[in-house]
């Protein structure tokens, strides 16, 4: 994620969670090439050529978007009025909230989780349930960040049956999937009691784009475009996305080398004495056995920039993404000399 603060409601104050990606900071702090392994985006992105004309500068975009979620929707063979968009879909978990909690509503999260989905929903004025059955939304990140971990089709459509039993609404968060396994989304799934989250951020490596979408049924789509600010995605962020959609099918090529540099990393892992979580993501969740905060330092001293998951409730855990070989290998070499 970006390197922005999420801030959690504690005993009546806020709490800041720190996210991965401060490659940039780190980068004009240091003046030096910074390998930001914190941030998990495409490695192997669809190369887009796009530009913005001056002409959509100068007006003010449509902010029904209409052509955008035209495209979008021919991307999935889901319809116009079946997509919402936003800047990052962290705009869509705060306005899925705003629209479906309450002050009495109820939401689930798993754990570890994404610090957001809570945050949101509490800002929303929701209450947090112990148990995913009966509450008002349930968030799933499939697959999970920062697990990697990656529910079967079956096991998502299973959910969503409890959840249309129990009146509750499930959100879908599928940030990574298409750099995971797409066969395995739920975005083709008609049902009320579902909205799915999307982003280009991680599969085309533009976060700096910020640009979300999400595919659901109408009634709540329309609430969602309602309560969003107006023109959030700008015409910057229209343009690239409208010219992304035409490489989606090269997303398949980039899953091949993921998975590739992937393999290479869980065996090199395992061989400097590092536990890697089994993944199906372009990250590895990696068990170090010790409190990895001076872990992180040293490699921070060497312009490598790995996630601190003590956030997450896993103070013996970071987060790698999974990059290019060579720099795969820069960065077992700097882990292998700073743990010994």
């Amino acid at each position: 994620m970006s390197d922005y603060r999420v801030f959690f409601m504690t005993a009546g104050t806020l709490k800041k969670v720190v996210h991965g990606g401060s490659g940039k900071r780190q980068q004009e702090k240091t003046e030096k090439k910074v390998l930001d392994f914190s941030a998990s985006t495409n490695p192997f992105p669809p190369e887009v050529n796009w530009d913005c004309d001056s002409f959509f500068l100068e007006h003010y975009p449509d902010d029904s978007y209409t052509h955008l979620k035209e495209v979008i929707a021919d991307t999935f063979q889901r319809k116009p009025e079946e997509i919402g968009v936003g800047n990052g879909s962290i705009e869509l978990i705060r306005v899925c909230c705003n629209v479906i909690l309450g002050k009495k509503g109820t939401y689930y999260t798993e754990t570890p989780a994404f610090g957001e989905y809570a945050f949101s929903a509490e800002l929303a004025g929701g209450k947090p349930a112990k148990r995913m059955a009966g509450a008002d939304l349930i968030f799933i990140c499939n697959p999970n960040n920062p697990t990697g971990s990656l529910r079967s089709l079956q096991d998502m459509q299973a959910i969503l049956k409890n959840q249309l039993k129990d009146g509750g609404m499930l959100c879908a968060d599928e940030a990574f999937i298409e750099l995971a396994d797409p066969a395995q989304s739920l975005v083709t799934i008609k049902n009320d009691n579902l909205v799915v989250l999307r982003s280009l951020t991680k599969c085309f490596s533009v976060p700096g784009i910020r640009f979300g979408y999400c595919i659901g049924n109408p009634d709540l789509i329309e609430k969602m475009e309602a309560a969003r600010l107006p023109w959030t995605v700008n015409a910057y962020a229209e343009a690239f996305a409208l010219q992304a959609f035409r490489h989606f099918y090269e997303l398949a090529e980039s899953r091949r080398l993921i998975a590739n540099e992937r393999s290479f990393l869980v065996d090199a892992l395992f061989s400097i004495g590092l536990t890697p979580l089994p993944s199906s993501a372009n990250f590895l969740l990696v068990e170090t056995g010790l409190e990895v905060r001076d872990l992180c330092n040293k490699l921070k001293k060497k312009n490598i920039l790995v996630r601190d998951c003590t956030s997450f409730g896993l103070p013996t855990k970071i987060r790698i993404a999974v990059r290019t070989h060579s720099e795969n290998r820069c960065l077992l070499e700097a882990l292998q000399s700073c743990l010994h």
